[in-house]
């Protein structure tokens, strides 16, 4: 197939560098947002999120004409979505159900433009059955043109999986340089995308069904939830045991065999915290050990707010003529991990959120990363590390910013700190 307009459907942490990189091979791409500033501040060769080099790319991408944004799609050869895929709410938040909402809306929105000979890709990380399902919304809002579902390899128009599989902070060189698992919904469709995604990536296009390239990207980030729980779970013990799970972690993995990740606050980002949770809403008798991870590091957060009220505590005890009021906290790091500017599902913005509305004294928030603070934590302030060291009286280290880690450690002397990720033992 010859794709000479490509249309991204959601300009995120995804979707952006996606029509960025594929622009910067000389072809014309139309990306697709609801978010009327996102489109305005990329039509102006800027960016609206925080990611390496993304934003030279985009700036060049716009200036040579190859790169245009819009609320409104338009006819393309190709269509990648990539929509947010978040839980259905629920009054108590505890909701673990997928909700494709944001997937419906952008088939809905590119169906009209749909014509024979196109091709539609779902990136977004989805539970199993989704690609499927998006087909179907395709073909309801479209009865002139067939789909793979009821024409099979005949069909007017081909329909895949190719989940993405980047690491925030090197999207741009993994976008390229990974593999790419692709699910076509017939061989015919797989080989469409293959084509497309050839255009840029230099990594190898592994073919496969739709449903497993949807588990493959499940499984992944299950795999890491299960090890990252590990830890999480080890730290926990060994808090109790009065054992450094730093310097244990550190020598149990001179083990040739063994290699035990660095435990933290919980786990964050719009993945390993979520894609877990799609295998068990379909799976709920088999996938134990699925949920008992997910069950690990969302109680992690907890854990940690725990930590610092025994650190308050202790505090009061030193200081016995201070009361709780008296007591400055300040958190150091937001972001769901290091170097980002990504607050989604952070364990870090969730525990700030907490010590902001339960402890009675001054919560300051450190995060190098943002200029302004996120709804849930207004009624605090950002600040700069000098400043929150030099005011604070617990400080709580839930980012491993680079920034933090060169931060000497001489300066927090005189403060009770709570570190949650080991940033000078690990």
């Amino acid at each position: 197939m010859e794709f000479n307009t490509v249309s991204v459907v959601g300009l995120g942490y995804i979707g952006l560098p996606t029509a960025a990189v594929i622009a910067s091979r000389k072809k014309k791409v139309i990306g697709i947002d609801v978010n009327q500033h996102a489109v305005e501040t990329i039509n102006e060769g800027r960016i609206h999120i925080v990611e390496p080099e993304l934003d030279m790319l985009v700036h060049a991408a716009v200036k040579e004409g190859y790169l245009r944004a819009t609320t409104t799609p338009e006819p393309a050869d190709a269509f990648l979505v990539a929509v947010p895929t978040p839980f259905k709410t629920n009054p108590e938040h505890t909701s673990h159900e997928p909700d494709l909402t944001y997937i419906k809306a952008a088939s809905q929105s590119i169906a009209p433009v749909l014509k024979k000979g196109d091709l539609v890709i779902l990136e977004s990380t989805s539970p199993v059955g989704a690609t499927e399902s998006m087909a179907e919304w395709l073909a309801e809002a479209r009865p002139d043109l067939t789909f793979p579902q009821t024409h099979g390899e005949e069909s007017d128009v081909r329909i895949a999986h190719c989940p993405e599989r980047v690491l925030p902070g090197h999207v741009i060189r993994e976008l390229v340089e990974n593999d790419r698992v692709i699910g076509g919904m017939t061989a015919k469709c797989s080989q469409a995308a293959t084509e497309l995604y050839k255009i840029f990536v230099e990594g190898e296009c592994i073919t496969t069904t739709a449903r497993t390239a949807e588990m493959a990207k499940l499984t992944e980030n299950s795999f890491r939830d299960v090890n990252i729980a590990f830890a999480n779970e080890l730290s926990i013990i060994c808090d109790k045991l009065d054992i450094s799970v730093w310097e244990l972690i550190r020598l149990a993995n001179r083990h040739p065999r063994v290699n035990i990740l660095q435990p933290g606050p919980g786990v964050g980002g719009h993945c390993i915290a979520v894609d877990p949770w799609f295998i068990v809403s379909e799976t709920p008798d088999e996938a134990r050990l699925i949920r008992t991870a997910r069950e690990v590091n969302d109680g992690k957060p907890q854990w940690v707010v725990d930590k610092v009220n025994e650190a308050v505590g202790k505090f009061l005890i030193e200081n016995p003529e201070k009361t709780a009021k008296d007591v400055t906290i300040a958190c150091f790091g937001l972001a769901f991990k290091p170097d980002i500017d990504d607050l989604r599902e952070s364990p870090a913005l969730g525990i700030a959120s907490k010590l902001l509305s339960q402890h009675p004294g001054e919560v300051i928030m450190v995060e190098p990363n943002i200029s302004k603070l996120p709804e849930c934590l207004t009624t605090a302030t950002l600040v700069d590390s000098k400043k929150a060291i030099e005011e604070t009286d617990v400080a709580v280290l839930l980012v491993d910013h680079k920034a933090f880690k060169n931060t000497n450690k001489d300066e927090f002397l005189n403060k009770i700190v709570v570190d949650s990720r080991g940033i000078w033992t690990a």
